[in-house]
């Protein structure tokens, strides 16, 4: 075995019992070589199930001959090849967007448990670090590309980070491989292709080790991010305390806890809390949160971010998207006893759990002026009542209520007459759970 043998496999050993190790396959130089390198390695090694993956992004006439290139190659490695075509959706940046197509086709194919293998070396990872640097990215950007992370149901890992270019190329070339080149990667209108091309081959004039030297900044960067990702979680444990209302299970942190930090503290632990929520603002666009933070307490500031957007309610930050920032459609709709429950538009579903009495039973929602009877403390209005169960503002108006004619009977998880009778008796509501994709 080489020395790039061993460092592989080295690099691999703690995904050694995955269910499956699957190749992102471009056809290009790096994925060549990360593919005969693996298949190499399978000959001599138990090694979990091989396969590659090509994603065809059809940008450009010269891709459409690449799926066959790939199936040679896999077919000659004895390795399964899946061939996925995606659609880019046009934007600002084509880069971005062919990547996030790529990524969300790697993700979708990877079963539980399978690891992703990239190719992506220490010279990608120095021009990655560069470019962000200019973009102006903080600690998390500047770290650049990880060794491994979560992707789908499975990990994506990048086992030759620590490796050059140089030495890749050597290798295709000792054995004689064959790889196809991307005619984009020579346009220096993208700024990655200017970057590699123009710049850092003129500071490698200057620093022969440039390239080595950024990889190794990139590292220290990412050791940087772990400890402020630890920092973070310690003040989550603080912040997030106790929400008042159980059943409105929705991102919050208590605000005092927040404010409690410096401004530092605060805007990592934001971005720790709301980097799988939301696309983050660049540090000069963090103006929002320090309007949100100090707004008078009779305010009701709201700091709109890209996927969502926080509000203060209730001595509280709550993360609202989806239906939540959706105009309410107002509803009427007949009522009956142990119902499988009804959909509401927009607002979650609701359902009546035990035997309603004989009635003119509907739901609907707030329309201003209810009162409720409550056992010992005679009629109650609604305003104040929710007042005092400290039920934020923004859930108030989805709140389903219960009537029976035109008596409110009931508001769904919190109050009731005693007209309905036992405790077993109540309206339930699963308020709507935003874009996340997650049942509560």
């Amino acid at each position: 075995m080489t020395a790039l043998d061993y460092r592989l496999l080295a690099m691999l050993q703690p995904w050694r019992q995955a269910s499956a190790w699957r190749i992102a396959l471009s056809g290009g130089l790096d994925s060549s070589v990360l593919l005969h390198l693996l298949a190499s390695l399978a000959r001599r090694e138990v090694l979990p199930p091989l396969s590659a993956i090509h994603v065809h992004h059809g940008l450009q006439p010269a891709a459409e001959g690449w799926p066959e290139h790939c199936a040679r190659l896999c077919a000659h490695q004895g390795i399964p090849l899946e061939v996925v075509a995606v659609q880019v959706s046009p934007g600002a940046s084509l880069e971005q967007a062919a990547r996030r197509a790529r990524y969300a086709a790697f993700a979708e194919r990877l079963g539980e448990g399978e690891v992703l293998l990239s190719a992506q070396h220490r010279d990608d990872q120095a021009e990655t670090l560069l470019f962000r640097l200019l973009r102006g990215a903080g600690v998390r950007g500047l770290a650049a590309m990880p060794t491994g992370r979560a992707l789908g149901r499975g990990s994506l890992v990048r086992p030759l980070l620590d490796v050059p270019r140089a030495e890749l190329l050597a290798y295709a070339e000792a054995h004689g491989l064959s790889w196809v080149e991307d005619p984009s990667n020579a346009d220096e209108r993208f700024s990655r292709n200017f970057l590699r091309r123009r710049v850092l081959p003129l500071l490698a004039e200057r620093w022969p080790q440039a390239a080595a030297s950024l990889a190794r900044s990139a590292a220290h960067l990412g050791e940087a991010q772990q400890l402020l990702g630890e920092l973070a979680e310690l003040d989550l444990l603080a912040a997030r305390g106790r929400a008042p209302l159980s059943w409105l299970a929705l991102p919050s942190l208590d605000l005092q806890a927040v404010c409690g930090l410096s401004e530092a503290r605060q805007r990592n632990l934001l971005r720790h809390w709301l980097a799988p929520l939301t696309r983050l603002p660049d540090s000069d666009h963090w103006a929002g949160w320090s309007d949100l933070r100090d707004a008078g307490l009779d305010a009701t500031p709201i700091w709109k971010l890209a996927d969502g957007e926080l509000q203060r309610a209730d001595g509280r930050l709550w993360w609202l998207s989806g239906d939540w920032l959706q105009p309410l459609t107002a509803v009427d709709l007949a009522c009956g006893s142990a119902q499988e429950g009804l959909e509401l538009p927009g607002n979650g579903a609701v359902r009546v759990i035990g035997e309603l009495p004989a009635g003119r039973w509907h739901l609907r929602y707030r329309r201003g002026g209810e009162s409720l009877q409550l056992p010992g403390r005679g009629r109650r209005d609604l305003k104040r009542l929710l007042n005092e169960l400290r039920v934020p503002a923004f859930v108030r108006p989805r709140l389903p209520l219960l009537f029976d004619g035109d008596e409110l009977v009931a508001v769904a998880n919190l109050v009731q007459s005693p007209r309905l009778g036992p405790d077993e008796l109540r309206l339930y509501w699963s308020p709507p759970i935003g874009d996340r994709g997650l049942s509560w």
